[in-house]
């Protein structure tokens, strides 16, 4: 069995004391509920290779470029009939949006991000049928409509009296 070689998910900031810096990772942290502020670091990393890339296709054929951005629009990044330009206009909040945590709260299964994060790290959230433990995710728009609760669960039933009652 070869060994794998491990790549980098995420850089530090270069100035780790930086006032401005810090207040807003303190504002995204509370938003979407992040467990700390490596979670911003790897959105920020991911977001800046989608970027990297994205230079480099400036100059590529239209066959590579069409097949970047298909696979940005499946994950729902970008719109459909995007362009290049828009990759390159894409911020940390684009790819946080996109987390399994973030959407199980915009989904209304969960009151606060926290208590999605909660959900989500005690295995009473579903995805496909399959239970997943990672709030990190990153869903793709094709997922997003199977997301959903055990069911016997509290919270599973409380979402379907408030549906049923609506």
């Amino acid at each position: 069995m070869a060994v794998r070689k491990q790549h980098k998910r995420y850089s530090r900031p270069r100035k780790l004391f930086e006032k401005t810096r810090i207040k807003e990772e303190n504002l995204l942290l509370k938003k979407y509920g992040l467990k700390n502020k490596k979670e911003i670091w790897k959105a920020e990393f991911y977001i800046h290779r989608i970027r990297k890339q994205a230079k480099e296709l400036i100059t590529a054929p239209q066959s590579k470029q069409e097949e970047c951005l298909s696979r940005l629009i499946k994950i729902g990044l970008i719109k459909p009939n995007s362009k290049i330009d828009d990759v390159l206009a894409l911020k940390k909040e684009n790819i946080l949006e996109r987390r399994l945590q973030t959407l199980v709260l915009r989904k209304g299964l969960a009151k606060t991000a926290r208590q999605a994060r909660q959900l989500i790290v005690h295995r009473h959230t579903l995805l496909n049928d399959r239970i997943v433990t990672i709030p990190s995710q990153i869903i793709s728009l094709g997922e997003e409509n199977s997301i959903k609760l055990k069911e016997g669960r509290k919270h599973a039933k409380e979402k379907k009296e408030i549906i049923e009652n609506a």
